[in-house]
């Protein structure tokens, strides 16, 4: 059995899944007619990826509440910003794209590139990317589940990451402290340390209304920063510091509600 054939199986197992909500091995193993043992690996393989849950003989599909924030439609201004940081991306590009709403925007910007890689901490995305039509490989991150984040975190996923290199890191930020660097309300910045530590290149991507938000717990220094999109209502001081920095900084245009 090639490796495309498994790949074309595993997204229909998923497809019948989001139809009926369960599915049973010994069905699955007469649609597709290949052994229970095949089927077993199929679903460990998909739950590793957070793609469903495994129960006894089969398999159900992820609860509502942990993908439905994927379907809460993305403010525009947020999809403008993804639209200008997806050009930063090229085909066979390794990425990580971090839990988040305005990095949650990149994922319906990458059906046009091809051999991509991309890992992420958030079932809700891990899904997403499930979906696109020019099937990225997907990895992720596994770990604790932490509800603030929505998002996978702690010393399990550090550990995941730090057996990769990417080439991008696309993360959000729920402040920007123009002197020091990225800020966020979440205490866990471990993981997103570690994200950029094993990147090559570190986006982050925010509403200007975000910059000059001074919140407590810093996330990335601006040393670890190689990019910031933002909206072009930034103020230009701001601006001006931001680049002083030695990040470029990328303006996508301000889109309204």
């Amino acid at each position: 059995m090639n490796k495309r054939n498994t790949q074309q199986r595993r997204h229909s197992i998923i497809t019948i899944l989001n139809e009926l909500g369960e599915v049973s091995v010994d069905e699955l193993s007469l649609r597709f007619e290949t052994s229970e043992v095949t089927i077993r690996k199929d679903l460990a393989a998909l739950e590793k990826t957070g793609l469903l849950l495994r129960r006894y003989g089969g398999a159900v599909a992820i609860p509502d509440e942990v993908t439905q924030q994927f379907s809460a439609k993305i403010a525009p201004n947020k999809l403008s910003i993804a639209k200008t940081a997806a050009q930063l991306i090229k085909d066979h590009n390794r990425i990580i794209i971090d839990s988040g709403t305005t990095t949650s925007g990149l994922i319906e910007q990458l059906n046009d590139k091809r051999g991509l890689v991309v890992m992420t901490n958030a079932l809700h995305l891990a899904n997403a990317i499930h979906e696109l039509e020019n099937e990225p490989t997907l990895l992720m991150t596994g770990g604790t589940w932490d509800p603030h984040s929505e998002s996978f975190q702690g010393q399990v996923a550090e550990q995941v990451l730090r057996s990769y290199n990417f080439d991008q890191l696309f993360i959000g930020a729920d402040g920007i402290d123009l002197e020091r660097g990225t800020t966020t309300f979440n205490e866990l910045t471990g993981l997103s340390k570690v994200m950029a530590e094993v990147s090559r290149e570190v986006i982050v991507m925010v509403d200007s209304d975000k910059i000059g938000k001074r919140i407590p717990n810093l996330e990335l220094p601006w040393a670890k920063v190689s990019v910031l999109v933002t909206d072009d209502r930034i103020d230009k001081c701001a601006l001006k510091q931001i680049s002083d920095q030695g990040v470029r900084v990328m303006l996508a245009p301000y889109a309204h509600e």
